[in-house]
């Protein structure tokens, strides 16, 4: 019988499918929760249980993780009488690894000690290939011995795993990590558009770009995506969007001005406004090349 932790998780989707199946090649009890019963058949597959409902998947839980798209859908299955507060364990540990506003998960972990049960904020760099290749940077939020309690689990799922402070603080890390690579995905979308019209080989420009200081982990990630316009989304336009609200609304509450991160949140809306809200953030390429007449 392993002694490890029973685990449910709830939230399938691009992200979640891959990090649970990771824990499930860990060796951890996995059952998974989410409404598109294909990604129940796949995490069924891939030798984890597929749970009926929330309150099911939930129920004999030693630890809950969450990956949801935004602050109402952690809501949505937070509270209630469906949800996970009223239907884990007293003394269950909730993992919350979605991109939520600092409040959110500042609220929750506030109900959640009235139930007994314990919250960190937990949400993940990396996108896609990082869930799949488990090296994603998670950023936490909470107490000392819950990170401590849950450092195994982040470690079958990360490389680099650090708590940032109290409740809250994961999510504002997290809001800044938003921030820069949106900003940076943008500055790649711009290089690659000056650097086709100047007749430059872009393959060879980007290799080169990418040994020096203007290197990083979004234009290695990216790269490919630049050079073959392809788009399929490892991190949706929609979610980024949604994230440069977070962090434009975070820094309007503490007072810190973001001039460029202002202008991107823009650009990122714009994209999302002519309908690419469902392709990959490398998509800012295609608003720079309308910007720049041409056709996409």
């Amino acid at each position: 019988m392993s002694t490890l932790p029973k685990i449910a998780w709830i939230g399938l989707g691009i992200m979640g499918s891959p990090m649970s199946e990771n824990l499930l090649k860990a060796g951890y009890q996995v059952t998974g929760y989410t409404l598109e019963q294909e990604k129940l058949d796949r995490l069924a597959k891939a030798g984890g249980t597929a749970a009926s409902s929330l309150a099911d998947a939930v129920r004999d839980a030693d630890v809950v993780i969450t990956m949801v798209p935004a602050s109402p859908q952690v809501e949505a299955i937070a509270y209630g009488p469906d949800g996970i507060l009223e239907n884990a364990r007293e003394g269950a540990l909730l993992i919350d690894m979605s991109s939520i506003t600092p409040q959110t998960s500042v609220d929750l972990a506030k109900a959640a000690a009235a139930k007994g049960i314990r919250v960190l904020d937990a949400p993940v760099s990396g996108g896609e290939a990082g869930a799949i290749e488990a090296v994603l940077s998670i950023m936490v939020g909470g107490e000392q011995a819950d990170f401590d309690a849950a450092l195994p689990i982040f470690q079958a799922l990360g490389k680099t795993i650090v708590l940032c402070g109290p409740h809250g603080s994961g999510q504002t890390v997290k809001a800044a990590n938003q921030l820069i690579v949106a900003v940076n995905i943008q500055a790649c979308a711009e290089a690659v558009v000056f650097l086709e019209k100047s007749g430059v080989d872009l393959k060879a420009a980007l290799d080169v770009l990418n040994g020096g200081l203007a290197g990083s982990t979004v234009l290695t990630r990216k790269k490919d995506n630049f050079l073959s316009r392809d788009f399929a989304p490892g991190f949706r336009i929609d979610l980024h969007h949604k994230d440069m609200g977070i962090v434009t609304d975070a820094a309007r509450n503490v007072g810190a001005a973001l001039p460029v991160g202002a202008v991107v949140a823009q650009l990122v809306a714009s994209l999302r406004a002519q309908g690419d809200g469902g392709l990959d953030h490398s998509a800012l390429l295609r608003a720079v090349e309308r910007l720049s007449g041409q056709q996409v």
